[in-house]
C-alpha cells in the first residue's frame, strides 16, 4: 500500500467526461471540492459533506458514489461522470428533459445528483418500476418539489425506454 504524505500536493489524473484532466491534491482533499475548486465543474454540488443529501453524486467508473466520501487523490486513472458530461449533443438528455416537462426542479440543488443516480438506474435496470425508482430516489434530499415531478419524469423515460408500460 502507497501511502500519501499529508500537507503534500500530489498529482492527480483522471478522465472527467471524456477528457483527461490534471491537477494536483493534497491527500485529504474531497473529491467534491477537487472538482469545484480546481477543475471548475460547479455542478457537483455540496450539500451535507458526509454522504446523507445526495447533492453531490456523480459516477466513478459508471457507478454513483458521493463526491463528498472520496479525495480526489483515490481518482488517478478513473473515469468520473458528473453531470456536466449528461447531455445530449443537441441539448438535454432525456432525464433532464423530463425533470424539466414535468417541473421536477425547483432550486435545482439536488438534482445533479438525482439525474447521476437515475443515469446509473437507467443503464442498469432499464425496466425499473417505480417503486424501484423511488427506492433509488430515497437516496437524495429535495426539499422543493415532493420528489412527484421527479418520480414522473423517471417512469415516463423508464416507461419510454423499456416499452410503455
Amino acid at each position: 500500500m502507497r501511502y500519501l504524505e499529508a500537507g503534500k500536493r500530489h498529482a492527480v489524473r483522471f478522465t472527467l467526461n471524456g477528457e483527461l484532466v490534471e491537477g494536483e491534491a493534497e491527500p485529504r482533499l474531497l473529491l467534491s471540492d477537487f472538482l469545484r475548486q480546481t477543475l471548475g465543474a460547479y455542478g457537483t454540488h455540496v450539500g451535507c459533506e458526509h454522504g446523507s443529501c445526495g447533492a453531490c453524486t456523480i459516477r466513478v467508473d459508471g457507478k454513483a458514489v458521493r463526491a463528498c466520501l472520496l479525495y480526489a487523490v483515490q481518482m488517478q486513472d478513473r473515469a468520473v461522470t458528473t453531470v456536466e458530461g449528461l447531455a445530449a449533443p443537441d441539448g438535454l438528455n432525456a432525464l433532464q428533459a423530463a425533470l424539466q416537462k414535468h417541473h421536477g426542479l425547483q432550486c435545482g440543488f439536488c438534482t445533479p445528483g438525482i439525474l447521476m443516480s437515475l443515469e446509473q438506474l437507467l443503464e442498469e435496470e432499464p425496466g425499473a418500476d417505480e417503486a424501484r425508482i423511488r427506492d433509488v430516489l430515497s437516496g437524495h434530499i429535495c426539499r422543493c418539489t415532493g420528489y412527484h415531478g421527479i418520480v414522473q419524469a423517471a417512469v415516463e423515460v423508464f416507461g419510454e425506454v423499456f416499452g410503455k408500460r
